[in-house]
This record gives C-alpha cells, structure tokens and sequence, in this order.
C-alpha cells in the first residue's frame, strides 16, 4: 500500500524551511501532497494562484510530491487523497501547542489519519514566512531563506527589498 501524505499550509510565501519538510517526509512516505487551504477569510500577500506557482516552481526536483490545494475539513481532503498522514512542520514550543490541538481535533473527527510531525531543521528553526515577508517589507536580505522564483515575487511586492539587492549587487 501506498504511504500518502498531507502538507498542508497556507505557503505565503514557500521558504526553504518548507522544502526542507517535504524532503525529509519523502523518507517517510512514498508520496506527498502539498497542499493550500483556500480561505477566504485569511489575508495573504500573495493570490493562490501566485502561491501555486511558486510551489510548483519550488518543488520541481521532487518527484514524488503533488501539488493541491483544497477547502473544508483536512481529514475529510485527507481521506479523498487517500492519505494515512497529515504531515506537520514544528519549529518551536509555540508551533507545537498550536499543531497539538489541530492534531487531536483531526483525530477526534478522523482517527484513521495520523498526524506526524518533522522538527524542522536547525537551519532553518527561525524561519516563517511571516518573519520573510517582514525583514523584505523593509529590504532585510533573505537571499537563502527562500527560494529563487519566491525572492523575485517578493521584490515586486516590496521596493525596499528590490533597491537594497540592486545596492548589493552594485558593490
């Protein structure tokens, strides 16, 4: 039997703490699902079909993952995919309170799908990409935090972001 995984995020934008899930879950699981929730009710910076752009863009050298995006009860998304597993990022305590919860509501409603949970690498712990979004609004240097086609997205968004790298560039 095939072992299907769930990532599901709102990925906006992908950074590379996320790839470094996906990778790592590939270990466990023979395919995974990157998933977004569409919701209406959440501002994001980017459109989803910006953010499945850069997903796909993103995810290229993984074969064994797909790209989604759903709306309604995970499980329930989770069970039509055929899925054994939600697979979660963890970076601090925080995340871990918060993904806890999630976890056992989507056992209460499904218990049939595990949650599993991936530490994200150190590398990476300090990564979000709300912190992304915030250091590019006002021209931080996120070269390496996130990937190639996500850093050039980023700079049409935010000018600061896009004169400090031409500055960069320039010395």
């Amino acid at each position: 039997m095939e072992r299907i995984a769930i990532y599901p995020g709102s990925f906006d934008p992908v950074t590379y703490g996320h790839l470094d899930v996906v990778e790592r879950g590939l270990r466990l699981f023979d395919r995974i699902v990157v998933t977004i929730l569409k919701n209406p009710r959440k501002q994001f910076l980017f459109g989803l079909e910006e953010r499945l752009e850069m997903l796909q863009a993103s995810l290229t050298e993984f074969r064994r993952v797909e790209i989604d995006t759903f709306d309604g009860l995970l499980v329930e998304y989770a069970t039509r995919r055929g899925a054994q597993a939600i697979l979660r990022g963890l970076r601090a305590l925080s995340d871990f309170e918060y993904e806890f919860q999630m976890a056992l509501m989507n056992r209460r409603l499904n218990r049939d799908i595990q949650t599993v949970f991936l530490m994200t690498g150190m590398r990476w712990i300090y990564t979000s990409s709300s912190i992304i979004k915030e250091a590019a609004q006002f021209g931080g240097n996120i070269e390496g935090m996130v990937p190639p086609v996500v850093l050039e997205r980023l700079e049409r968004k935010f000018p600061l972001l896009a004169r400090a790298r031409r500055e960069q560039a320039a010395e």
